[in-house]
């Protein structure tokens, strides 16, 4: 391919040094290769910053059908809960954390439905927004955990057996919740598994704009997310597209940061 531009989305040299290794499904030389996976990478980043439709791939970058198609490998295979695991330990002990967080907090995000996804939809009416849910854990630092997708329609204190599930092999022994998920089942499911939910309460708050304690974590971590246009809403078919491509905006952002601590090292 011959000489392009660069775009904002582009991984930098020290970034690719990083995530090739988890990229890396075949050898380069592989003969069913035709593109540089580097630019393959490129393009889906392009797609999922910039939020277009994967047809309107610009031309100096593989074409469309070949970025989804390696992408689509790369979700089935986890690459990027992978990446995110590791660079989160890294970037806890790089804080002077221990590698696997012992807290957590839970919360969920409506994500207004678009046509590919309103079959699964459902109605969120506290929102008064039909789409999904993405349920979210993070660690106090606000690096991803675990997500899983819902319809809007269900209530987060249902989700709790599963989202504890996801994170009681992190060590994990308190998640910090809000009011929705209040209620003798999610307790039960969350003791099961060795997890004490703490519920921190408007009320316990002061009047007025605040910032909840340990509950602004994950709402900044929503915020991280929703800088990456293609998860400003649920534009993907498949739940576990939208999931993945979550996955992948936390290992982009965290990937950075892993860059920035170890050029502030040096």
């Amino acid at each position: 391919m011959s000489e392009r531009k660069a775009y904002p989305s582009d991984v930098s040299d020290e970034e690719w040094a990083f995530v090739a290794p988890y990229l890396t499904l075949m050898t380069e030389d592989a003969p069913q290769r035709d593109y540089a996976l580097r630019e393959v990478f490129n393009g889906l980043r392009y797609i999922v910053r910039g939020g277009i439709a994967w047809r309107m791939m610009p031309n100096d970058l593989p074409p469309w059908h070949a970025v989804y198609q390696q992408t689509q490998r790369w979700l089935k295979a986890g690459v990027f809960e992978a990446m995110v695991h590791d660079l989160r330990e890294i970037l806890r002990l790089a804080a002077g954390r221990n590698a696997q967080p012992s807290a957590a907090i839970f919360d969920s995000r409506t994500l207004q439905s678009s046509p590919e996804s309103g079959e699964r939809a459902g109605y969120d009416g506290a929102k008064r927004r039909k789409g999904s849910k993405t349920h979210m854990a993070v660690d106090t630092l606000g690096h991803l955990l675990a997500l899983h997708v819902t319809a809007a329609d269900e209530q987060d204190r249902s989700q709790v057996a599963q989202a504890v599930q996801e994170v009681t092999d992190q060590t994990v022994e308190v998640v910090f919740v809000d009011q929705g998920y209040t209620g003798a089942d999610a307790v039960q499911a969350a003791t099961e598994q060795g997890i004490r939910l703490d519920v921190v309460k408007l009320s316990d708050a002061k009047r007025g704009f605040v910032l909840l304690p340990r509950r602004w974590v994950v709402e900044r971590s929503f915020g991280w997310a929703a800088r990456f246009r293609r998860l400003a809403r649920d534009y993907e078919r498949l739940p576990d597209t939208l999931k993945g491509l979550h996955f992948l905006a936390f290992a982009i952002l965290m990937a950075q940061r892993f860059v920035q601590a170890m050029a502030h090292l040096l």
